[in-house]
């Protein structure tokens, strides 16, 4: 890890000013996505086992090794039988044949199937030799001598029925009810392609050409970190002053959703050492770092007062020294920038990387819905991008709707506002007011309204960009 000289007075002063320059900027919601996009690199691919692989995104083609199925095998349970030996038969005129035993799913057939004989064959059997279709033991009298049969008897209750004759009451073509090798896939094709993200119906076709394991880029660790004083867990009683902590429960749940394994650590209150300490402590198990709260302008701005400024003497921005020693060193170097974006909610933001492995952090203001719209539009791209996904599954759909409402929607100029909105069909109507802290209204949003930074007022009926969030 490289090193740094300690700076001079001078030198403080003049990147203090280039740093109260930048935070003074007002960037725009694509200057600022692209800034964290930019720095933000897939994590390396490794080794899983496949139910650990859910989720992940596959970097490598599989091929398939061996056909689906890899025999001829029978789609039901009845009679593996000659085509010749039924034909014509029916209810009047049933054919009768020998059974010559059983084939069972997982068994070698042991036996041929011959002029005038059938073999009672279970789901899942391979073929026997001789046979050339599979009348199902409905179309039969199930070697009982009556009519047509409901199912078979257990072999262990009536281990008779593997011999005998049977009444086949239906004839069947060359190939009925025969599942043939390969018909599925056949040995040498493409299974999967890199880029896929491995769900359940994956995983099954893993498994069938007999993987074990996939090589994929893992789902990120995503550690999830309020900040206030004010917050009490769920389930405390409050005080005065005093609200109970949602951030942490929504974005923890935002980023699960989103891909990410995320864990939520409680709340910790406005002390800028206490913080450093909390993230310091989260660092070892976080590949992104999403902190809500204390990025403003007010005295108890905790955030903004532990993760910005120069990093410590002797060290980058990775935090320790070239020995690995901590030593009187800050355990976290601050290397967060600030910034405000053109946008409401949501309008203080920050970005950057800390620790030692510099691990990227994203700063969201703390207002319920703040949070929520800035996971949306800025963290949730980056967990997508961790995982490895290309840049047109990164971001929620959009859609264009009809704006269906009583009056027209107000909007600040210069500021993107995202509305909380539901979304039905070709129409979107709006949710609650445009407050950050209608969390009653957000929970039953199913879409945000976008309105463009040039724009002050939306008439009922307008042409909007919706953002789906389900």
């Amino acid at each position: 890890m490289s090193t740094t000289a300690p700076r001079s007075t001078a030198s403080q002063e003049n990147h203090a000013q280039q740093d109260h320059a930048r935070e003074d900027r007002l960037w725009t919601v694509e200057e600022h996505l692209e800034d964290i996009l930019s720095t933000v690199r897939p994590l390396e691919p490794i080794e899983l086992r496949l139910l650990d692989a859910q989720g992940c995104v596959l970097v490598e083609d599989v091929t398939v090794p061996v056909p689906l199925p890899p025999f001829d095998n029978s789609s039901m349970d009845g009679y593996a039988v000659r085509v010749a030996d039924v034909t014509g038969a029916s209810e009047e005129f049933p054919a009768v044949l020998d059974v010559v035993g059983d084939v069972a799913a997982g068994q070698e057939p042991g036996l041929r199937v011959g002029p005038g004989q059938a073999a009672r064959i279970m789901t899942g059997a391979p073929l026997p030799p001789g046979a050339e279709a599979v009348v199902p033991v409905e179309w039969t009298d199930g070697g009982l001598g009556a009519g047509p049969a409901t199912g078979m008897r257990a072999r262990s209750q009536a281990p008779e029925g593997a011999s005998g004759q049977v009444r086949v009451f239906r004839p069947a073509e060359a190939g009925a009810h025969v599942r043939r090798a390969g018909s599925d896939m056949k040995a040498g094709d493409r299974a999967l392609t890199a880029g896929t993200v491995l769900g359940p119906a994956q995983l099954s076709l893993l498994a069938s050409v007999g993987r074990a394991t996939a090589r994929v880029r893992p789902r990120p660790r995503v550690v999830v970190l309020s900040t206030g004083s004010e917050l009490v867990p769920p389930g405390e009683p409050l005080k005065p002053g005093q609200i109970h902590d949602s951030n942490s429960f929504a974005l923890t749940a935002a980023a699960r959703e989103a891909g990410a394994i995320a864990y939520r650590v409680g709340a910790v209150a406005d002390d800028a050492e206490t913080l450093r300490t909390s993230v310091d402590d989260q660092l070892v198990r976080a590949d992104l770092l999403v902190t809500s709260g204390g990025v403003s302008v007010g005295a108890y701005d905790v955030v903004k007062e532990a993760l910005s400024g120069p990093a410590p003497a002797g060290g980058d921005n990775g935090g320790r020294g070239d020995d690995g020693d901590d030593g009187d060193e800050e355990a976290v170097a601050p290397g967060v920038e600030f910034r405000r974006v053109a946008m409401q909610p949501g309008k203080p933001q920050g970005f950057g990387l800390i620790g030692p492995d510099h691990t990227p952090v994203l700063t969201l203001p703390g207002n319920p819905v703040s949070s929520f719209v800035s996971f949306e539009i800025f963290v949730r791209p980056v967990i997508r991008a961790l995982m490895g996904l290309p840049e047109d599954q990164l971001h929620r759909p959009r859609v264009r709707a009809v704006l269906a409402a009583d009056e027209a929607l107000s909007s600040p100029r210069g500021r993107r506002q995202f509305l909380r909105g539901r979304a039905e069909g070709d129409r979107v109507t709006p949710v609650g007011g445009p407050g950050s802290h209608l969390i009653g209204a957000l929970a039953q949003a199913n879409a945000l309204i976008v309105v463009p930074e040039d724009v002050t007022s939306v008439e009922p009926g307008a042409d909007v960009e919706v953002v789906l969030l389900g």
